[in-house]
């Protein structure tokens, strides 16, 4: 997991956002050994939200990953609410803002996909497995149709021992 994910999570609970954790680290609050070099949440797109998700990340100074350095670029409410998916790197590592993910859809579908547990030593939002296993399908890069295996070797474990 990346090493800071739990500061992140602290910050936008502190703000009280409305996100889910979803991708490699919701991967390893199931049980997955794999490792994730960022945080990847899926956010409620509210008006409301956004406001406090942009409170929560400014002072991480966030700016657009891979983008040219001289590509002007402000995190604020306008832009985010003007767009919809973020890659990001800030001052604690990299972290990807997705207002609508694949396979799943918005939001309140994310939403409805996840269950409160923790990861690291924060109560949050995660995925499910089954929602991993959709969103990884649709993606369909490499990496996310390799994990697909191993989704479904937790689901099989998970059941053995009674968790899902």
């Amino acid at each position: 997991m990346i090493p800071d994910a739990e500061k992140f999570l602290t910050i936008l609970n502190r703000e009280d956002v409305e996100y889910v954790v979803i991708g490699g680290v919701a991967m390893v609050a199931h049980g997955s050994a794999r490792a994730t070099f960022d945080l990847d949440v899926c956010y409620n797109r509210s008006k409301q939200n956004i406001e406090r998700l942009c409170r929560a990340l400014r002072p991480l100074h966030p700016r657009l990953r891979g983008a040219p350095k001289n590509l002007p670029f402000r995190f604020d409410a306008r832009t985010v609410a003007a767009g919809l998916n973020f890659t990001l790197a800030t001052d604690w590592g990299d972290f990807n803002l997705l207002g609508e993910v694949a396979g799943l859809g918005f939001y309140d579908a994310v939403y409805k996909s996840s269950a409160l547990q923790r990861v690291a030593k924060i109560s949050c939002r995660v995925l499910s497995l089954d929602g991993l296993y959709r969103a990884k399908t649709a993606a369909g890069r490499d990496k996310d149709l390799e994990a697909l295996k191993e989704i479904n070797g937790l689901k099989d474990l998970k059941e053995r021992l009674g968790e899902e």
